[in-house]
């Protein structure tokens, strides 16, 4: 995982060392990263369907490890945006974020993140017990605004935002659909299903 995750970066580092990422390098390392970003967190919220499909139990160890990665990119386009892009101008950071709706969306994906990064520890874990869980849900909404980031950077071509989109709605409508089976009858229900599958009635 620490291999596949540090990856990314390695390589982006080597191109950029290298001369070899064209004629607007900035930009092609902010795209490169949001990118990145987006594709950990997709992968992470993947970790639960791929588990309850395949009954592989086990993959459950890695979706701590490729939250982590997604908050690490992300964190690492934001810096580049504002230290390289930018140059720290917090005139114009600010004016970005209060008037440019993709980067607003971006930036608040972004936020929501932080908390579930420092709360990713087991001392964390234990401290919060099931409001852990409750809070760690933030994850859905961050993707779903790193999805409508994505969509309204690009200019023309949109197949690949497209894509992540269709692939969150596929992945919360499988959550929805184990929310839907998890969920407890009603106690009228209940009884019913009771009373038929009784000593007496069979």
């Amino acid at each position: 995982m620490w291999l596949g995750g540090l990856t990314p970066a390695t390589w982006l580092a080597w191109r950029f060392v290298t001369g070899r990422l064209g004629a607007n390098p900035i930009e092609e390392i902010l795209h490169r990263l949001g990118g990145t970003a987006l594709i950990f967190l997709l992968a992470t919220l993947s970790v639960t369907p791929i588990r309850s499909l395949t009954g592989w139990n086990s993959i459950i160890q890695v979706r701590r490890t490729l939250g982590l990665f997604s908050f690490f990119y992300l964190t690492m386009h934001f810096l580049v945006y504002a230290i390289l892009d930018q140059t720290l101008d917090w005139e114009f950071i600010i004016e970005d974020l209060t008037e440019r709706r993709y980067i607003i969306v971006g930036f608040t994906g972004w936020v929501l993140l932080i908390p579930l990064a420092v709360t990713s520890t087991k001392k964390w874990i234990r401290k919060l017990g099931k409001r852990w869980q409750r809070l760690h849900r933030l994850v859905y909404i961050s993707t779903a605004l790193g999805v409508a980031h994505f969509y309204w950077q690009v200019k023309a071509d949109t197949y690949w935002p497209l894509v992540a989109t269709a692939v969150l709605v596929a992945l919360m409508l499988f959550r929805f659909q184990i929310w839907i089976n998890r969920r407890p009858l009603d106690p009228g229900s209940k009884q019913l299903k009771q009373s038929v599958n009784s000593p007496k009635d069979l």
